[in-house]
């Protein structure tokens, strides 16, 4: 090089001069090729290749160079811009990768038109390191959070949200999105959330602790503006000189409701043994006062006193019925029961039933399906609808319908988790259905305690329904009751079912239950429940068939989630809703926006044309309960 003179020397002289100042960084100077005609003590250092070794090679094959874009890319960039930067990764001479932050700056170019590139590397293999180890524990910790059951919401000292996990998501309605950068208040019903501003304020200045640190039962509001229970554990750390809250939050809604299930059979256990217990005493005690006036009635022959010895004869009849209903309620009734067909039993005494309900109330029995059989005592069951029969004629002074539904169901284990005493398995389903006046959610509360009554002094006795329930759980299976005010009852009875004899192919292994056979799909689906317990349960099928899921709690909100969501293959809706939309109004709206929509009902009654309202032919309908596969079924018979 020394023998070179004018312009080129000049810049090789000014090359040497740099690398020289420069011998402890990490400069690289090489043509475009890459071939390298300067290599520094700092290189040397960096990737374990001496001077002598390196000048002469090409850089990006000595150091097996990992580009972030292609290499023609880049030179292109360095001829047209003078200059380029990026992230690459080295091979050092033992073969372990070096991270680099490089930037090339073109020198030159020199007389015969050759490009020279400087190049200077920076060593990030450790911020790298510690970028990765964080990426790796940030995906652990949010694939933590995204499995975890518990919802999780971090705040800083002034409320505002900075984490929102996917539970919480779930759970509140809202999306991250809209709830980060706002105050955790929004997420509390009053009076709570005017108070929770104070609430910080006075910990941050006093330190006194009223939830961080401890578990506690609280009121949630979700983005629907329904309130719910929660258990709320908050836990406090201090990052960078500020403090973060994280709170943990569980939803008590089912928890709640079981216990309330719970609750309510424990009580009607303990009524039930002990009316069972004083009606057995009271019949012994019956029994002799019937038994006396009888041995006293073939000695008198005054007919003033036989009309007296008669009249308490009566009344001795009146007790002992109603120490039979106590009976029959605290499941000490003496049952005989036999294998029946619970359709023919039904049929064979719906005249008598006929008769009850007079000429205003019209009487409707269907029967669905060949196997009903159960094991049943025959005239406590014929009892227990005459006694369904009188209160759904008292329900309706003024005439309606009587439906009697007798189907075969199998309760689920989605079923059985929302009533505790429920056993999973086959079922012969008994639904009366009145289109009468209704119950009041307090009235439904205690319509199964013996003696509770609407009606007036002397018109009954409170034990029609203690009867039923009686007689449900003595024959082995379960009684529900569903009813909303001026929309009528329906009183479900469910009986256990005879086995029913295998087929071959289910002796095979094709069994109806197999999981693998239910259809699923990938529509989406707008599903409308006021009950959240129920919603969630459906959403969850749903989902788990593969569904795209829009959910409701009301008729408003299923017109707005429609308008937000044009592609909605069917509606799903029950058929009675607070809020002054009925299901089959919402449809008929739903249908008038978009024709072509598939529409499927669901009801706690027994039919769909209950309560006056005849829409069978406007959409199919499901009866609840009804079992996951029930529901897959008939939303492939609507949308294929």
């Amino acid at each position: 090089m020394s023998g070179k003179t004018g312009p080129e020397a000049t810049t090789q002289n000014q090359l040497d001069a740099v690398t020289l100042l420069l011998d402890d960084a990490n400069l690289i100077v090489h043509d475009v090729d890459g071939i390298i005609s300067r290599w520094t003590t700092g290189c040397e250092r960096l990737y374990g290749w001496r001077r002598d070794e390196a000048l002469g090679k090409v850089v990006h094959d000595l150091l097996a160079t990992q580009f972030p874009q292609p290499l023609e890319d880049i030179r292109s960039h360095v001829q047209a811009r003078h200059s380029w930067e990026g992230e690459v990764v080295h091979r050092h001479r033992n073969g372990h990768s070096v991270f680099v932050a490089s930037r090339w700056v073109v020198v030159g170019p020199s007389p015969d038109g050759a490009v020279i590139i400087i190049q200077t590397n920076n060593d990030v293999t450790d911020m790298k390191r510690v970028q990765n180890d964080l990426a790796e524990r940030e995906a652990h910790l949010r694939s933590i959070l995204e499995t975890v059951p518990e919802s999780m919401i971090v705040i800083d000292e002034f409320g505002l949200i900075s984490s929102f996990s996917a539970a919480a998501e779930r759970l509140f309605g809202y999306s991250a999105d809209e709830v980060c950068g706002q105050n955790v208040k929004m997420l509390m019903p009053s009076p709570d959330r005017e108070g929770h501003d104070g609430y910080i304020a006075r910990y941050l200045a006093t330190g006194e602790r009223r939830i961080i640190g401890y578990g506690r039962v609280v009121q949630g509001q979700r983005k629907d503006k329904t309130v719910f229970p929660m258990e709320l554990a908050v836990g406090e750390a201090l990052t960078n000189g500020k403090r973060i809250f994280t709170g943990f939050v569980r939803d008590l809604t089912s928890r709640h409701r079981i216990e309330e299930e719970l609750r309510q059979a424990q009580k009607m256990e303990a009524i039930g043994q002990l009316t069972g217990g004083l009606a057995h005493d009271f019949n012994n005690l019956l029994t002799v006062i019937s038994g006396n006036l009888e041995m006293i009635e073939g000695k008198l022959a005054d007919k003033r006193l036989l009309e007296l010895l008669h009249e308490a004869q009566g009344a001795a009849e009146d007790g002992a019925k109603l120490t039979g209903q106590l009976l029959a309620f605290g499941r000490r009734q003496p049952l005989n029961p036999k294998l029946a067909d619970v359709g023919g039993l039904v049929s064979g005494f719906s005249e008598l039933l006929r008769r009850t309900l007079g000429e205003m109330i019209e009487l409707r029995t269907a029967v669905t399906g060949a196997s009903n059989e159960a094991l049943v005592d025959g005239s406590q069951l014929q009892n227990a609808l005459l006694n369904l029969a009188l209160n759904a004629r008292d329900a309706m002074p003024r005439g309606g319908k009587l439906s009697i539904e007798i189907s075969r169901v199998r309760l689920d284990v989605d079923y059985a988790q929302m009533y505790p005493d429920v056993r999973t398995g086959d079922y012969v389903l008994i639904s009366v259905t009145d289109t009468g006046i209704g119950m009041t959610a307090d009235v439904k509360e205690k319509a199964f305690d013996p003696f509770f009554t609407t009606k007036g002094v002397g018109a009954g006795t409170g034990l029609g329904l203690s009867m039923v329930y009686g007689f449900a759980k003595q024959s082995g299976g379960h009684v529900q009751l569903y009813s909303e005010p001026e929309q009528g009852t329906s009183v479900r009875i469910f009986l256990p079912a005879a086995p029913k004899v295998e087929t071959a192919g289910q002796l095979a292994g094709e069994t109806a239950s197999d999981p693998a056979s239910i259809p699923g799909g990938t529509e989406k689906i707008l599903v409308v429940e006021d009950d959240p317990r129920v919603r969630r349960i459906a959403v969850s099928r749903l989902t788990q068939l593969g569904y795209a899921v829009v959910e409701a709690a009301n008729g408003t909100q299923a017109l707005a989630r429609l308008g937000e969501s044009g592609d909605i293959a069917l509606l799903f809706t029950d058929i009675v809703m607070p809020g002054g939309m009925t299901g089959d109004e919402l449809a008929g709206q739903v249908r008038a926006r978009q024709p072509d929509i598939k529409v499927l009902f669901t009801s706690g009654y027994a039919e769909p044309a209950i309560a006056g309202r005849e829409f069978a032919q406007a959409g199919s309908w499901l009866q609840k309960p009804y079992t996951a596969r029930e529901l897959a079924i008939r939303l492939r018979e609507l949308l294929d």
